[in-house]
């Protein structure tokens, strides 16, 4: 007797090119992480007086990275809302558009604050694309191969991560620092070709209602929490009142949109997911890890430009391990949780990457630079076990409808975390650096000082702007602050180091007690203990048992 299985979710047609369609996808998450590795090699030159670069300051900076940031996450709930309801396609499509234009815009920058006004407006665009390419992934492929295939698109960080400090580091050195964001145009006029033909639309048949209330509190509660952090770093002083009040403000927002959504009927954030222990856990290691490399990879530039006086290019190759770790154990990582579950699997991920911090603590003026080869292919390895399965978690806890929404909160985790990161280690590091620096500078001649005016004490916001005040002052009368100000920013990359080693720890306890530890799916998704999700009736694709 021969009985019929019940038809596969995947239509045939596209089950068919479902490889195909993954490519496409990675080649956007490829563009929009590229970006911001790029971005990071390009650091240095953009904080360069005019007319090399935009004589950006340390809050410029950290404002060309979190404009973006903030404005993607504070609309991911909405643009995976709108993906779902209107269509994920369209949702990818139109954000690629917006990405292509915001980087030319970027690339023509004038100032600081065009530049950053232009990463706002790509962190429209990687809004409305990102959650489209994990929601997506979830409807083409059947469950059992969808952690082969996150696998693969958690990979493709590590791909980006390879190529955007090695590619930034040849535009550096051989055109203007506005070709780092120019080389988006032609990767997105790909993307879109093949998107256009491969990607088939897909979209929730129930959606809700939007919540532009919700939207508005959250990106308010970002956006001013972020600001204070970043102005205590500049102050060098958190209990000012420009510091704590914006903090405060963002604090408040960030309250009520929480009770809001609790008690709206179409919430952007369904905050009824966190009483999931394992969606929770998943999120928040999310957010502890970005948060940890994100501030990290932030100061790394520096130290291996400004204090090890590499070039541009030579500073992206050495980030070439992180990135080819991740890249090769990344797509890997299903295997292994296979074998030892996703608790053991993403908490020991954790512990590498806190180790790799650890060597950053270590590190002097004259370490051997095989060290940080090493520390990048441990940190590459911890980050490759810890995305792709808790991505798996985040995903599988979900109705499948709402994977627009539920790849929304992913990447709203991660980017809030790397924000957060940047602003919060960006901050200690500004703080300690300018502790460490204040003796050195007023140590100078009387008549230096005098005529430094206001300038000396923007030269203890950051190393770079150090370097530029000895450059300008006549006589060589400041050459004795470079090797203070190597050691200052040497001491200051140790405490922040050392705090990531903290909080990697943590998310590494909370993987390990929180998370799954015997299966690769949470509770409630096929595979895992509790049966299906409702709203999911996933079937195998074979077509009859015997």
């Amino acid at each position: 007797m021969t009985t019929a299985a019940a038809p596969p979710r995947v239509p045939e047609a596209i089950h068919r090119r479902r490889w195909a369609i993954l490519g496409t996808l990675v080649l956007a998450l490829l563009v929009v992480v590229l970006d911001n590795s790029i971005l990071n090699v390009a650091m240095k030159t953009i904080a360069t007086p005019a007319p090399v670069g935009l004589g950006a300051t340390q809050s410029d900076l950290e404002w060309a990275i979190n404009s973006y940031t903030l404005v993607f996450a504070g609309l991911l709930f909405t643009s995976g809302l709108l993906g779902d309801r209107f269509g994920r396609k369209r949702a990818l499509l139109g954000g690629m558009v917006v990405f292509g234009i915001a980087s030319l815009l970027s690339s023509m920058a004038a100032s600081p604050g065009e530049l950053i006004g232009y990463r706002a407006l790509m962190g429209v665009g990687g809004a409305l694309a990102m959650p489209a390419t994990l929601a997506i992934i979830m409807n083409v492929f059947e469950r059992e191969e969808q952690p082969k295939a996150i696998g693969i698109w958690a990979g493709a960080v590590g791909l980006a991560i390879a190529i955007g400090p090695i590619t930034g580091g040849v535009l550096i050195e051989h055109f203007w620092w506005g070709s780092v964001f120019l080389v988006n145009v032609p990767i997105v006029i790909v993307a879109l070709i093949a998107m256009a033909v491969l990607v088939p639309e897909s979209k929730d048949p129930n959606p809700g209602r939007m919540d532009p209330v919700g939207v508005l509190l959250s990106v308010i509660g970002l956006v001013a929490l972020i600001y204070g952090i970043i102005k205590g770093g500049e102050l060098a002083d958190f209990t000012a009142f420009a510091a704590w009040g914006p903090t405060l403000l963002g604090v408040l927002a960030l309250a009520a949109f929480v009770w809001f959504e609790r008690r709206t009927q179409f919430p952007a954030l369904d905050v009824t997911w966190f009483r999931n222990k394992v969606f929770s856990a998943s999120v928040v290691v999310v957010a502890v890890i970005f948060f940890a490399l994100m501030g990290v990879s932030f100061f790394g530039v520096f130290y291996t430009q400004s204090v090890r006086g590499y070039s541009a290019l030579q500073a992206g190759v050495l980030m070439l391990p992180l990135a080819a770790a991740q890249l090769l154990f990344a797509p890997r990582a299903r295997l292994v949780v296979e074998r030892l579950g996703v608790a053991a699997t993403a908490a020991g991920g954790m512990v590498l990457v806190a180790l790799g911090f650890l060597g950053y603590t270590v590190l002097t003026a004259t370490t051997p630079i095989w060290v940080l080869v090493v520390l990048g292919l441990v940190m590459g390895a911890g980050m490759a076990h810890v995305m792709p399965p808790v991505t798996v978690a985040i995903m599988g806890s979900l109705p499948r409808e709402k994977a627009g929404a539920g790849s929304a909160v992913n990447n709203t985790f991660r980017q809030v975390g790397g924000s957060l990161g940047v602003a919060v280690l960006g901050a200690v590091l500004s703080t300690v650096y300018r502790d460490g620096m204040t003796g050195p500078l007023h140590q100078l001649p009387q008549a230096v000082q005098e005529k430094a005016g206001a300038n000396l004490d923007r030269a203890a916001e950051s190393l770079e702007s150090t370097r530029a005040f000895v450059e300008h002052v006549p006589g060589g009368l400041a050459d004795g602050l470079i090797g203070p100000a190597n050691d200052a920013f040497i001491h200051a990359m140790h405490v922040v180091a050392s705090l990531s080693v903290g909080i990697s720890l943590v998310g590494a306890l909370v993987a390990w007690f929180l998370l799954p530890r015997r299966t690769a799916a949470p509770a409630g998704v096929p595979g895992g203990p509790g049966g299906q999700v409702p709203g999911q009736q996933d079937q195998p694709r074979a077509a009859a048992a015997a």
